[in-house]
Parts: C-alpha cells; sequence; structure tokens
C-alpha cells in the first residue's frame, strides 16, 4: 500500500505566453518520462532519480493566434507520438525523438539521460472544425485515437493523420440504467457514418437523437473496454474486439454503468474496478467482473468536508498495480484511498470525524501551506507508484510531485515478514523501530549511494523470518543489511551485480533466493545465496523455472512456486554442510508435488503455506526422520488471495478450493511462524485486512483445524481506523503494527512535510477471549502471564472484561431462560474475572469497567467479579486509595449509603494522612452530596443551611449570615457530616500545628476548606504564632521561597491572612514575599509594630538578607511622616 512522505517537490515549467487560459492540457507519466503539454509548449521531463527537462517544443505568437492555443493532447502507447487538437480545431502531430546526446548533472557518475527532440510532423485542421463543437479528451491504442464530440458522437483519428470519420454509439433513452441487452435497431449496436467528410446529416436519421455530448472517454486495453461519459451524467460501457479502434463495428455497447451525476471515471485493469468521481464529491467503485455491480462508495464527509468543501470530483488516477487511487476535487485537496476504503494520504487538513460543522476555507495565513488548496485539475502515477504528479486548479508554471512509499505487503513472487514492519520508497527504507511498543518510530535508512545510483529504483525488499535482516533489489543485483549491526552486504564484482535482474526475494533460513530474469534468454531461474557473502562463488544453487513465476512462498524446507495460469510447484531444499564461510556447503531441489488446476477465477496475488499444526508434544519416535515423517511435515494446505480480493484455503493434495472470504487486501500466517515460547498468537492461524477491517482466524476444535464453519472471527473492535492501514504484527507483544498519515508545518517551506506514523493496535483481549470461549483456562493464564509486562497489558484486561460483560447484559434474557438448566457452568464472565484475578490490576480493571457501564447491571458484575466492599478493603489495605475511591459509587449503589459514607469517611482520613489532597477534595464532595441525597426529609433544611456550605463549598465573601452564627456548633447537622468537619479541621490544625504551609494550600484548594473561617476561631490556637523571630525562619524554611509554587503559596496564604486582619502572619508572609507596600500599609498606622519589627531584623543575623527591605520601608516611612507634617 501507499504512504506519503517527505515534503512535496516542485517541477517548474516554462510559462506559456499569449493564452487566455491558464490550464495544464495534458499530463503523463510513461517510462521515466513525463509528457506536460501547456496551451502554448510541450514539455518532456525525466521522471527518474534526476528530474531534468529532456526536450521542449515551443508555438510560436503566430501559430497560436492562427491555429489556436492547445486544447487536447495523447501520447502514443510506444512514446513517439503525441497528438494535440488546438482551440481552432487544428491537429498537431509531433515525434520524439531520443538523441545520442547525454546530460551531465554533476559528479562522476553518469546519469543515463540522453536530450530529446520534439518535431512537429503535421498540422492539419480537423473535418469538423465548421460545426461550433467542443470535444472530450483523446484515448488511443497503437493506431488510432478517439475523440467525443458535443453532438454524441465519436471521431476517429489514425495516428498517420487519416480522419476516419464520426459515428454514434446506438444508446436508446428508454433503456433502463444497468440494461445487458443491445438495442435492437442494429446488430452491432452502431451507425457508421463513413469516412473523411462526414455528412452529419445523414447519420443522425439513424440513430436516436441525443442532446448530451460526450464529455469524458476512459479506454483500458487490457480488458478491452471503452466507457463513454455523456454530458447529462450518464455513463456507458462498450466492449472493443481485437481489431482495435481503427473500426467503428469492433466497438459494442454493453451497459450503462451509471447515470445521473457522473463527472469522471478510470479504470483499474489488473482489479477490473472502475471508479466513477460524481458531483456530490464521492467515487463509486464498481466490479467489472460482476456485470458493472457496486461495490462500495468513498468519499470525505465523515471527515467533515461536503461537497461545498472540496466540490466535485475532477480527475481519479489508480497507482500502477491498482490497489489504491488517488482523488482530486474541482475546488479543494486531493486524496489517496485503498480498494478497501482506508485513507492512506489527504492535503487536506484533517479536523477529526463526527465534526459538528462543515471546515469551510477562511481566508487566513494558516491554509496557504496546504498542497493543492484551489484544486486538483488533473494527476498521474509514475510508473513504479513512488511518485504522484499532480497540477492545481488554474496552474499552468508547475508540477507538484508528492513522494511515496510502499508497503511490504508479502504479495507476488517477493515475501516477507510480518515481524518487521517496512514501507520501501523509491531510494529509502522507512523501517518501523517496534523494539519500544509504547512509542513506535519511523527510521528512514538511505540506500548506499554507489548502489542506487546505478540501480533506481528499488523494486523489492524482503525481511528474514525473524526481521533481523533486510534484503533489498534494484533494477540489477541486491543488497543485504544487517539491522543489529547496521551494515549494509553488496556484491565486490559489479559485474555480477549488474548481471542479476531481480524480479522477486524470499528468505529461506538463512539463504537469499533471487527470481532472476535471464534477458538474454528471457527465462527466469532461482539464485540461492547465503547472506554472509554475495558472490557468485559463494552461489549455493541455480534452479531454471519453466516460465516466469506468478506467486512464490516458502516455509522451513519447502518452495511454493506457481506459474500462469494456476500451476503449482513445491520443492524440497535439501542443504548438506554448514552453512559458514569456512565450508562449503550444497543445496538440492527436489519436486515434492505439483499441481494444475483449471479455474474461471481470477489468478492468484499470494499463496502462503499453512503449517499443519501438531500437538505440542508431539515429537518423532526416533532419532532419524523417516519418508512418512518428512510427508507428515510437508504443509497440505495453502492460504490463497485472488487479485479480486477472494480469499480461499486450497488443500495440496486434492487441489480443491475452499472460499473463506472476499474483500481481503492482505493476510499474515501466523501458525507455525514462531519457535519463541513468549510468541502471543500461538492460537492464531492467520489474520486478514479488507473492507471489513481486520478479521482473526482460529482453529478448529474439531478433527480439521480449518473447518470454515467452525472458524471464529473477531468482534468488530478489532477494526481499525480508517486512516490506519496495517503493515504487520508484533507476535511477542500481541498488536498490530498500523500506519496513518501526519503532516507537519514550517513557517519556512510552502509545503507541510507528510510523515508516516506508526500505531499499535493490541489483540491481546481477543484473544484471551477466544481461549475462555474454548474453556482453555490454563492456556489463557499462561498467555496473559506471558504478557504481563507489556505495555498495553491493564488496558487489554480492561477491554476484555468489557466486551465480555458487554455481552452477557446482551444476552442476559436468554441466559436467565437457562439458568436452570446450565447454572453449574461458570460463565465467560466469571471464566474472565477468575483469569484477571491472578493479576494485581484486577481492581482497577473491575472498578473501570463498572464506570464505563449502566449503573443498573452492576450487581451482574460483582455478583462475579466479588463483593464491592471486599474489593474495596482489599485496595484499602494496600494503599491504593485512588483506585479504592473508585468503587464508594459502586458500594453505595450495591450496599446502601450508611456502607459507602462509612468507607468514604475511612478513605478521607487515609488521603488526608498521605497528602492526596484533589482525591480528598472528591471524597468531600462525595460526602456532601450523599449527605443531601440520604439524610431524612426532616433534616432538609438544617443540610442546605449556607452555614454548613460555607464551610467547604463558597468562599468567605459569598456568606451573608451574621458574624456570631460563624462560632455555632454543628450538632444539628448528620453525624456523618459532622464527622467530615471534625476530620478536616483535624487536619488542618495539624498541618497549621507543624506550619506545613504549602501541604495547608494544597489541603485547601483541593478540599475547598474555608481557611479564614478557621483562621478566625483559631487565632489564638493553633494558628497563632508565639514569637515573630522564631516564626519567620521556620516560614521561611518551610517555604523554601527559591520556589515559585512556594512564592505562590505564600501570596495565597497572604491573601487569606489580610481578610482576617491576622499582623502576626501578614508581617512573616509580606516579609517573606518582599512585599514592602503590604508592610508599609501595616506599619503606618502602628509605629510601635515598626520599631518592633526593625529591631528584631537587625538584632538577628539570620535576617541580614532583609536589610534592604528595612531600608525601602524606613525610607517609605519617613517620606510618608514629612508629607504628614507639611
Amino acid at each position: 500500500m501507499y504512504m506519503a512522505y517527505g515534503w512535496p517537490q516542485v517541477i517548474p515549467l516554462e510559462a506559456p505566453n499569449c493564452v487566455s487560459t491558464q490550464q495544464i492540457v495534458y499530463l503523463k507519466v510513461v517510462n521515466r518520462l513525463l509528457l506536460v503539454v501547456s496551451p502554448t509548449n510541450v514539455e518532456l521531463w525525466s521522471s527518474s532519480q534526476h528530474r531534468v527537462r529532456l526536450g521542449k517544443y515551443k508555438r510560436d505568437v503566430d501559430s497560436i493566434r492562427k491555429e489556436g492555443e492547445n486544447l487536447r493532447a495523447v501520447w502514443s502507447p510506444d512514446t513517439k507520438l503525441i497528438a494535440v487538437l488546438t482551440s481552432a480545431c487544428y491537429l498537431h502531430i509531433f515525434k520524439v525523438q531520443i538523441t545520442e546526446r547525454k546530460i551531465h548533472i554533476g559528479g562522476k557518475q553518469p546519469t543515463g539521460l540522453f536530450l530529446a527532440n520534439i518535431s512537429l510532423l503535421l498540422s492539419e485542421q480537423v473535418p469538423f472544425a465548421n460545426h461550433n463543437l467542443t470535444v472530450s479528451n483523446f484515448i488511443c491504442d497503437n493506431k488510432h485515437f478517439l475523440i467525443g464530440l458535443s453532438d454524441g458522437s465519436l471521431y476517429n483519428i489514425s495516428w498517420k493523420g487519416e480522419f476516419s470519420g464520426a459515428f454514434f454509439l446506438d444508446v436508446w433513452p428508454n433503456d433502463k440504467i444497468g440494461a445487458n441487452k443491445l438495442s435492437p435497431h442494429l446488430g452491432n449496436g452502431l451507425t457508421f457514418s463513413g469516412t473523411q467528410g462526414v455528412d452529419r446529416t445523414n447519420h443522425v436519421n439513424h440513430v436516436a437523437s441525443r442532446s448530451s455530448g460526450v464529455v469524458h472517454l476512459e479506454f483500458s486495453i487490457m480488458l478491452r473496454l471503452l466507457f463513454v461519459l455523456f454530458s447529462d451524467g450518464e455513463l456507458i460501457q462498450c466492449s472493443v474486439s481485437k481489431k482495435g479502434l481503427r473500426h467503428a463495428d469492433s466497438i459494442t455497447v454493453e451497459r450503462r454503468v451509471a447515470s445521473g451525476d457522473v463527472v469522471c471515471a478510470s479504470v483499474a485493469s489488473e482489479q477490473q474496478i472502475l471508479a466513477v468521481g460524481t458531483r456530490k464529491g464521492t467515487v463509486e467503485l464498481y466490479d467489472l467482473a460482476d456485470s458493472a455491480s457496486l461495490i462500495r462508495s468513498v468519499a470525505l464527509h465523515d471527515w467533515g468536508y461536503s461537497v461545498e468543501d472540496t466540490g466535485p470530483v475532477n480527475c481519479i488516477a489508480w497507482t500502477p498495480d491498482d490497489s489504491a487511487f488517488a482523488v482530486g476535487w474541482k475546488l479543494r485537496g486531493l486524496t489517496v484511498w485503498s480498494v478497501s476504503g482506508c485513507r492512506l494520504m489527504s492535503t487536506i487538513r484533517q479536523i477529526g470525524l463526527g465534526s459538528v460543522s462543515s471546515p469551510v476555507v477562511k481566508s487566513n495565513q494558516d491554509f496557504k501551506y496546504e498542497p493543492m488548496m484551489g484544486g486538483t485539475s488533473m494527476m498521474h502515477w509514475d510508473e513504479h507508484g513512488y511518485r504522484l504528479y499532480a497540477i492545481e486548479e488554474g496552474s499552468s508554471d508547475r508540477i507538484v510531485a508528492f513522494s511515496f512509499g510502499k508497503c511490504c505487503l508479502n504479495r507476488g513472487v517477493s515475501g516477507t515478514t510480518y515481524v518487521r514492519q517496512v514501507i520501501y520508497g523509491e531510494d529509502r527504507l522507512l523501517i518501523v523501530q517496534s523494539e519500544d511498543t509504547d512509542e513506535l518510530k519511523i527510521l528512514h535508512l538511505n540506500l548506499p549511494v554507489s548502489y542506487i545510483l546505478q540501480n533506481w529504483p528499488v523494486l523489492h525488499v524482503a525481511a528474514s523470518r525473524d526481521g533481523m535482516y533486510l534484503a533489498v533489489a534494484g533494477v540489477n543485483g541486491l543488497i543485504l543489511y544487517d539491522i543489529r549491526l547496521k551494515r549494509w552486504r553488496v556484491f565486490g564484482d559489479v559485474s555480477q551485480e549488474q548481471q542479476i535482474q531481480c524480479r522477486g526475494l524470499l528468505w529461506l533460513g538463512k539463504i537469499v533466493v533471487v527470481c532472476n530474469y535471464v534477458d538474454s534468454s528471457d527465462t527466469y531461474e532461482l539464485l540461492f545465496y547465503p547472506r554472509y557473502h554475495l558472490d557468485q562463488s559463494s552461489l549455493l544453487c541455480r534452479k531454471p523455472l519453466l516460465s516466469k513465476p506468478v506467486v512464490m512462498d516458502v516455509y522451513q524446507d519447502y518452495l511454493l512456486v506457481t506459474y500462469h495460469p494456476f500451476d503449482v510447484h513445491i520443492y524440497h531444499v535439501k542443504l548438506t554442510g554448514e552453512l559458514s564461510p569456512s565450508s562449503t556447503p550444497a543445496l538440492q531441489l527436489s519436486t515434492v508435488r505439483e499441481l494444475s488446476i483449471m479455474t474461471a477465477k481470477s489468478h492468484p496475488a499470494a499463496m502462503r503455506f499453512i503449517p499443519d499444526q501438531l500437538p505440542r508434544d508431539y515429537t518423532l519416535k526416533s532419532d532419524i526422520s523417516s519418508s512418512s515423517d518428512l510427508l507428515a511435515r510437508e504443509p497440505s494446505r495453502c492460504l490463497m488471495l485472488r487479485m479480486n480480493g477472494d480469499l480461499s484455503l486450497l488443500d495440496l493434495d486434492d487441489g480443491r478450493e475452499r472460499e473463506l472470504t472476499d474483500s481481503v487486501e492482505l493476510f499474515w500466517v501466523t501458525c507455525g511462524q514462531s519457535e519463541e515460547k513468549n510468541n502471543l498468537i500461538e492460537e492464531v492461524s492467520w489474520l486478514d485486512y479488507g473492507h471489513r477491517g481486520m478479521q482473526v482466524w482460529y482453529p478448529s476444535p474439531g478433527a480439521d483445524p480449518f473447518k470454515q464453519e467452525d472458524f471464529l472471527q473477531l468482534d468488530p473492535e478489532l477494526e481499525f481506523d480508517r486512516e490506519v492501514y496495517p503493515l504487520g504484527l508484533l507476535p511477542n507483544a500481541g498488536v498490530v503494527v498500523g500506519v496513518s498519515q501526519r503532516m507537519s508545518f514550517s513557517a519556512s517551506t510552502e509545503f507541510p512535510c507528510f510523515e508516516p506514523s506508526p500505531q499499535a493496535q493490541t489483540i491481546l483481549h481477543c484473544l484471551l477471549r477466544h481461549l475462555l470461549q474454548r474453556d482453555k483456562r490454563e492456556e489463557a493464564l499462561r498467555l496473559a502471564q506471558l504478557s504481563a509486562e507489556k505495555p498495553h497489558f491493564s488496558h487489554c484486561l480492561e477491554w476484555l472484561l468489557f466486551t465480555v460483560f458487554d455481552a452477557e447484559i446482551s444476552r442476559q434474557n436468554s441466559s436467565k431462560i437457562q439458568a436452570g438448566v446450565a447454572n453449574h457452568a461458570p460463565s465467560l464472565l466469571e471464566k474472565t474475572c477468575d483469569l484477571i484475578r491472578n493479576f494485581p490490576e484486577y481492581y482497577d480493571v473491575v472498578v473501570s469497567v463498572a464506570r464505563k457501564t449502566d449503573g443498573r447491571h452492576w450487581a451482574d458484575l460483582f455478583s462475579a467479579a466479588g463483593r464491592s466492599t471486599e474489593l474495596f478493603e482489599e485496595c484499602f489495605q494496600r494503599r491504593w486509595y485512588r483506585t479504592a475511591a473508585c468503587y464508594i459509587l459502586v458500594i453505595a449503589k450495591l450496599e446502601g449509603p450508611a456502607v459507602s459514607q462509612y468507607c468514604a469517611l475511612r478513605l478521607l482520613q487515609a488521603t488526608l494522612d498521605e497528602s492526596l489532597y484533589e482525591l480528598a477534595g472528591e471524597l468531600v464532595r462525595f460526602l456532601l452530596r450523599s449527605g443531601r441525597e440520604y439524610e431524612p426529609t426532616n433534616a432538609d433544611s438544617d443540610r442546605d443551611s449556607p452555614r454548613f456550605l460555607g464551610y467547604f463549598l463558597f468562599p468567605s465573601s459569598f456568606r451573608k449570615q451574621p458574624q456570631d452564627a460563624k462560632s455555632s456548633s454543628f450538632k444539628e447537622q448528620s453525624p456523618h457530616v459532622s464527622s467530615v468537619k471534625n476530620i478536616l479541621e483535624s487536619h488542618a490544625s495539624y498541618l497549621m500545628s507543624g506550619k506545613e504551609l504549602s501541604k495547608l494550600v494544597a489541603f485547601v484548594k483541593g478540599t475547598q476548606f474555608d481557611l479564614v473561617e478557621y483562621l478566625q476561631r483559631e487565632r489564638y490556637g493553633s494558628a497563632r504564632l508565639e514569637n515573630f523571630a522564631s516564626g519567620l525562619e521556620l516560614i521561611g524554611q518551610k517555604l523554601h521561597m527559591g520556589t515559585l509554587q512556594s512564592r505562590l503559596d505564600a501570596e495565597f496564604l497572604l491573601a487569606h491572612m489580610c481578610s482576617v486582619k491576622f499582623k502576626e502572619w501578614i508581617v512573616v508572609l509580606a516579609t517573606l514575599l518582599r512585599r514592602s507596600e503590604v508592610l508599609f500599609d501595616l506599619f503606618r498606622h502602628d509605629l510601635r509594630l515598626w520599631k518592633a519589627y526593625s529591631i528584631t531584623i537587625q538584632a538577628h543575623a539570620p535576617f541580614a538578607e532583609y536589610h534592604d527591605l528595612l531600608e525601602e520601608l524606613e525610607d517609605k516611612l519617613s517620606s510618608s511622616a514629612n508629607a504628614g507634617g507639611t
């Protein structure tokens, strides 16, 4: 699959002259050549690693004035001819000729690029020039090209410049959408009106007249299908015979595909899918192999963007392998989707799913960095899919090129492990560093310059089974990378490297298997190299192949090779000798199985061996393996993915195929793939990903482990986000690794940087649930113990219990009916609780699940998990106070308010002792609320009195009761409320006595304790300062005034002391804070206090740091006295 990375690059074009429209006419990439046709120029660029202009043709002003600007263009399949139609209906045919003049860009290595000449061969006005018709785009084959006209006809022109004339498609207005039959008007479904000079009045009488013209043509040479789009939004599918486009009678109307709001279409020939863009901004996918039935639709609606933001679809471009497609909109943006509907890349900023309002573009500076902000007029992928060239709507001076990397999806001839997740670009590898699953990272690994300059681009990448070695192949040769040592291994002899044209890579243990194409004989062969040495002298074996392989796979000592159409050959690999540089090992291949399967289905895209899952206690009865033992270990099944997404199980003994599911893009076989003891996915047979999301397949408990009806597939919670595409698995962590797009913006660059972002999604909860469902409790416990140290373990246990409990709730009615019959058997919920009880996370998991579910069902949960009071007590004894606090609400619901209040009071005292003041505040609020809710009715007026609430909820400024009421007792309050008051006041007195002022501030803020009222009562009690000097020294030590938080705490206390006019504290705190204005305000009205303060500061050596403050105060008081005297 395709993921964007890096900054988009800009290819500057020569500005057109004397033009009325600023719009590129044509863009296409073929054979490392990029052709761009602007209104006045034709430019040919190199699309290889060196993007330079090879040639151009610039029309002069007279030609533009006489024959008009370039309007439509098409490039012949052999890239030798270019046809251009001008606005004045002149046809220009250009010849492209590559010269022998090389281009040198710099450096010692030659570029291999040659300059090109573009010359005009023909300039002639077309016959329909005087009919005032508008035209569609061109489509072509090797001999002819077609263009649609606004009168509904198609015009045929040869590459030699011969005008073959116009013809109409026989499409009747009364035909229904999707009709497969031809109109009975003519047997071939067409009316042809002659050649050269066309009399339009003749052929109009022979067909049903149309009021709509042809606006778009789409042609697939491989499928021989032509799609014609009319201006009324009707899309017609036609078949083209082997005669090609030359003869009108070779084109036959088959069906109407869609009608109403179609604006463009594009064909994926390999997948046989038609993508249709609509005026509503959506793209509809149709299955051409199934009578053009609708598969699915994709749009940006779920991301908060409507057609008012993006406009209608303007263009669609499929990747070279037809696994993804890019969509450009008329007004804004470009997006790449997979066939399954995963959004792989988007230039439009993400605003999140389920947005209420549409992110309408605003004219501010933030949006200027968004690529394709003005819409996308056209785009095209290069032949390898590493670059997407796009042109912004209304732009004629540049092309924007987006860089893409391809994920190793284990398809075709190359195979790789799911353990190592790799995205490969044209000259680099993007490796997911999965050693720390808490934070997955992408490592950019550049290939050696000496290799990639000669063999650009990267074509194949395969990772070894343990993921520690990578094999990489470009156009020629191959190189190996050791991930542990961070070293490359290359061919020492460059001539040997150039003899290898790799068409596929596999790892056979420590051996690299290369599928090599021999150019001289047009044959294919397998080369076996040891990973320690790349040289012909170390070649272990050379195996000629019958023809070009379609699919290859390897498992242990067995190699699978599939040829077209469906011939399967399985080889056994026997290695003699030690595989080391000091010995001379030899490798032999023997054919053990051949199958030739006749089928009309889509050809296979990937095939993987399914190992026979033997019992764990299986051991050979003798040290020497017999032939029967060898056959027993040979895989007898393989999993097969066809090009159309069908996943099936193939029996290699009799060739029978068992269909499993469809709409699959990738799969990973996991059974028998890991020998490590801490493999968490041992019970899984394979996983697949497609339109339904991620699905996990387990073996059947019966005799046949692959019996389809006994397979269990995962619940939808494993489905990946539609912006995350899965790359592989981490068996030791039990997670699926995916990748999504991020964009980082910088003021120094015009465009944002696209960054693939790896994401991990755990599947451990699904595996544990599967084992518990099959009553494999010991296996589930062993699996959980293996993953107990993993980062997401607690979350997995919580998700496991939640899904099981949620299913239990939904099945509650049926469970009650069957309770009398099966009450002796433990339920899945009880098994799950028993499993999680083995881990210290149990208490936190249970209460977390309770908080996420309806309180009406808590009794069912805690009947399996244990009494809530017992769980609370266990947490309390272990000093897990935060978890214990979560049980308070459950206890109130299940055991009653009295029990919950008792537990809350105990917990309140414990949290205060531990200085957990935020948690203590929550408990206070719960106790006050429970007091109001559960007290008898006749006490309502008492519990809601402002006198009481003022102590805990409101600051003093909001209380209106008289002063003498503040000292009244709380004997009228309920016992638990009085207990709360006593606990809080006792703790405040403890903190004040010990002058723990920072804790006092945190206590007051956390519990909303009324400090002002407390200070008023305790002025001569615990809050009293016996001596100023000792108080200043002690409080200075406690507060640590050098830190910002301590100063903020002192300011908080000073404000409260000022409100109660507590002079002793005001003087101390203002001195520590050096608040001279506060001290001045105090001393100017009490000179005796000033004298005592001044003497004390001067008499104590530790207070020398305050002498400057003393001088400042003395100056202010003197100035104030002088001002008063005058």
